[in-house]
């Protein structure tokens, strides 16, 4: 008798940054900094994160299928800080 052995996938992960920015209209337009083609948006927090992860997994595939070096990921080194600047009153800019 024949004995079959069921061998599973191994899956690698990685984890990228995304940046979540809130549009006027609604809803978030979605960037991955390691991945500069790398673009969406969702309605929701969860459906952006939803779609990030389909487009980055699309671009890192894009870039395997073409022998193109996949990023590593960047999730801890990535910083998020906040800059002010003060705008002298003649440039006419107001606040929205």
């Amino acid at each position: 008798m024949t004995t079959l052995h069921v061998i599973e996938p191994v899956f690698m992960e990685m984890r990228y940054a995304v940046v979540l920015e809130p549009e006027a209209e609604g809803g978030f337009s979605v960037s991955v900094p390691a991945l500069p083609e790398a673009h969406t948006q969702g309605e929701t927090v969860e459906e952006a994160l939803a779609n990030a992860r389909e487009v980055v997994l699309a671009v890192i595939m894009d870039r395997g299928a073409h022998g193109e070096a996949i990023r590593p990921s960047d999730a801890d080194g990535v910083l998020l800080e906040r800059v002010t600047v003060a705008l002298p009153p003649a440039t006419g800019f107001t606040s929205a």
